[in-house]
């Protein structure tokens, strides 16, 4: 089983570092990396990620107003939340801690989605022991990458490198927080490339058999001239713990999310519509192919981009932009979703026996959060990830404008909101974007009243802004 490794229970760039060779013992003519040079460089730019979670506690139906006020049963507003579903925060906060890395000396951070989604607070903790209160930039967990900041300058940071010039076979070396010791330093091979796993098809992971533990995810995998190559996701194991096989991010896939999180909020991904498998021997005697190569397309979205331009379930596409598509089914997910929606792509298509070639035009993959940054010190946001409802949803809800709520932490999750509600609108003003609540946000002092539909079930929501 897979199992993401990030949130453990509490238990300025300079040239890499040279990798001396140390004699084996009892073999002078063997020899073995020494990762001592290396720890000690970039080592300081490796920090310790602490998260506070607060998870609302269930609606109990018993009438007590402390179960199912949020504002509790003192507020005003109590009588309104009596006999609604809405939850109320949980007492005790859920504590856990991950790994991180400085990419820019200005105190942006990598780390794994996984790690910080859903907290309330985020503590960034240095090896000098300097402590930082982090705003989350973005996270997407298709990729499960995450961005955040530090108000911080002139810090360590980590020099990138490019993952697919990696080797199978090549030590590489991993720094996190195992189970909250922090910077600690375990060494492995580059076992694999390109692996795609259950729930992560746009992603080619890394696999190495780097001893990875709970607290180790989001550290940085380093190859040996000192520069990052992946972030360290997530183990295979029958127990829960590290059986010899991990999985990490390559930075190039993590680097492209990044900066699309801190421009956007969001990661556009492109779409092409199909739904695929691989080519066995047996399916390629079937085709009349040569030889097992390419991704067989078992069905086609009806009206997507694939269908608009002629491919047919039975199709095997080889090449995407003349490339051939080495891994198969496992590749062109992932290639796919690396370009911008709108992108013209040619695929090279077997069928009835001979080749032919398609122009697509790639459509986008449903995927539009924005997050409104919970721990933004200028206007101190509210906690939320939204977009806009489509036309089922504005059907059910019967409203013609509205956001649906898709994460929550902060302050939203102390006034009660739950994933799955519908913000109607900001003190009073209808809301159809994310520009629109925004825009509110920033005009409030004080609270917002968010006006909230869950179900059948409509209500203000005074939420603390300032």
């Amino acid at each position: 089983m897979l199992y993401a490794v990030g949130v453990a229970p509490r238990a300025t760039v300079t040239a890499p570092a040279p990798v001396t060779p140390v004699p084996a013992t009892g073999n002078p003519a063997a020899v073995l990396p020494d990762f001592s040079s290396m720890v000690q460089k970039y080592g300081p730019a490796v920090v310790n990620i602490s998260v506070v979670t607060k998870t609302p506690a269930a609606y109990s139906p018993d009438g007590d107003d402390s179960d199912d006020n949020p504002l509790g049963p003192n507020s005003p507003f109590a009588p309104f939340f009596r006999g609604l579903p809405f939850q109320a925060p949980q007492p005790g906060p859920v504590r856990g801690e991950g790994s991180g890395f400085i990419i820019r000396p200005d105190g942006l951070i990598l780390t794994n989605a996984h790690v910080v989604d859903g907290a309330s607070e985020v503590t960034v903790r240095l090896t000098d022991r300097r402590e930082y209160t982090a705003k989350v930039v973005g996270i997407d967990k298709k990729s499960d990458v995450a961005v955040i900041k530090i108000p911080a300058k002139d810090l360590p940071a980590v020099k990138l490198g490019d993952s697919r010039d990696l080797r199978v076979g090549e030590w590489v070396l991993a720094i996190g927080a195992p189970f909250g010791f922090e910077n600690s330093a375990t060494a492995g091979i580059v076992s694999a490339k390109g692996r795609t796993l259950p729930g992560s098809g746009y992603v080619p992971f890394i696999q190495t058999d780097v001893p990875i533990n709970p607290g180790n995810s989001g550290g940085p995998l380093f190859n040996m001239r000192g520069e990052v190559v992946g972030i360290n996701s997530q183990i295979f194991s029958r127990t829960g713990g590290y059986q010899g096989v991990s999985f990490s991010i390559p930075i190039d896939v993590a680097m492209h999310v990044a900066q699309q999180l801190e421009t956007s909020g969001h990661v556009s991904r492109g779409k092409l519509g199909v739904v695929i498998q691989p080519v066995t021997q047996g399916l390629a005697d079937s085709f009349g192919l040569p030889q097992p190569e390419g991704a067989l397309v078992s069905s086609v979205e009806k009206g997507g981009p694939a269908q608009r331009a002629g491919i047919e379930p039975g199709d095997v596409i080889l090449k995407l932009n003349g490339q051939p598509l080495k891994e198969g089914a496992t590749e062109l997910p992932v290639q796919v979703a690396s370009l911008s929606p709108g992108t013209t792509v040619t695929l090279e298509v077997w069928r009835n026996h001979s080749t032919r070639d398609v122009s697509v035009k790639l459509g986008a993959m449903e995927d539009k959060t924005t997050a409104l940054n919970t721990n933004q010190s200028e206007h101190d946001k509210l906690g939320l990830a939204v977009r806009p409802l489509n036309s089922d949803e504005k059907r059910e809800a019967n409203t013609n404008h509205g956001l649906l709520v898709e994460q929550v932490r902060g302050r939203a999750a102390e006034a009660g909101l739950q994933p799955g509600d519908v913000v109607l609108a900001a003190n009073g003003a209808p809301v159809s974007s994310v520009d629109d609540l925004r825009s509110a946000v920033e005009k409030s002092k004080g609270h917002i009243a968010l006006l909230v539909q869950r179900g059948d079930a409509r209500i203000f929501v005074p939420i603390r802004v300032g």
